[in-house]
């Protein structure tokens, strides 16, 4: 039976009438095509990773399995529409802590529409972006059996500055994360999730390592998906969202490079800083109600 994906953090989402993913029960994740040539570039890009022969296997699995596509009831009710078939990255882990990360300074692909290109421009300049080389899109942190998951709204992206985005990726592996933006984070999962040998850390540098070399692909607009399973199990890293990818034509991919190395300073300082050395200067703004929460709790 299809349902909509309980644990999507961006992206078009399903529900009240609007076309998005669905998943199964067996671990497939079945994403609509997107209208016009971006669906088709997404299955061709897919196809083409598939069966390239100089992708190495180690880094194969930072992308989702493809089984195909498959035409399905679409989640508008607008009736029969293709679907890719991935596999669904969350479905392994109980209770997935999950955050997308939006990659690079600017996120629109050669030879976009003059339009396009303004869109992307203005949310690039908006958001983290053009400072950091990426930006977090979107994320859900569980707390406990009580308090479940802690999943702001697209609002809250929309304003954070570096700052807070350092704030955000620590309470991302804190046992105490919550809408209380006034309570310092614990990163009581920062080693099991972050460090270590198996670490989201060392799967990005092994993903930096091959972006430093690799010329065939271009990825615009694509996505860093972390996860974890509840008390830290099980952190991995995915990329997703391949509707602007193009051919690198001999030339390495510095846009998504540069947002990887940003982002990996970032979680490196994470595990190199004690948490009370940077939460108590930090201050995130809460777009929800344009409150400043500081590290005292007082709204500013």
């Amino acid at each position: 039976m299809l349902k909509v994906p309980a644990h999507q953090v961006a992206g078009h989402q399903a529900g009240d009438g609007k076309l998005g993913p669905l998943v199964d029960d067996s671990g497939l994740f079945y994403k609509p095509l997107q209208s016009g040539e971006r669906g088709s570039a997404e299955v061709t890009f897919y196809k083409s990773f598939s069966s390239n022969t100089r992708i190495p296997e180690n880094i194969r699995r930072f992308f989702p399995v493809f089984h195909g596509t498959r035409v399905l009831e679409a989640s508008d009710g607008s009736g029969l529409c293709p679907h890719l078939v991935l596999q669904d990255i969350v479905s392994g882990h109980l209770n997935p802590s999950v955050m997308d990360i939006k990659m690079g300074a600017n996120t629109w692909p050669p030879q976009s529409p003059e339009d396009y290109i303004a869109k992307c421009l203005k949310k690039d300049r908006e958001t983290a972006s053009i400072q950091l080389g990426f930006r977090i899109s979107g994320f859900q942190i569980y707390g406990s059996k009580e308090s479940e998951f802690w999943k702001p709204d697209k609002q809250f992206f929309k304003s954070l500055s570096a700052q807070d985005v350092r704030l955000v990726l620590n309470k991302y592996v804190s046992s105490n994360a919550s809408p209380d933006l006034g309570l310092n984070p614990n990163c009581a999962f920062a080693s099991v999730v972050y460090g270590g040998s198996t670490g989201i850390l060392a799967q990005l540098q092994q993903l930096k390592a091959w972006f430093e070399d690799q010329t065939i692909y271009h990825f615009y607009s694509c996505s860093v998906l972390m996860v974890y399973g509840q008390g830290g199990s099980g952190a991995e890293v995915k990329l997703v969202d391949f509707a602007h990818v193009v051919d690198g034509e001999g030339v390495i991919d510095h846009n998504f490079l540069g947002g990887l190395c940003s982002l990996i300073k970032f979680i490196s300082d994470i595990l190199t800083t004690p948490p009370d050395e940077y939460s108590t200067k930090a201050c995130l703004q809460d777009s929800q109600n344009n409150q400043s929460f500081c590290d005292n709790g007082i709204h500013e």
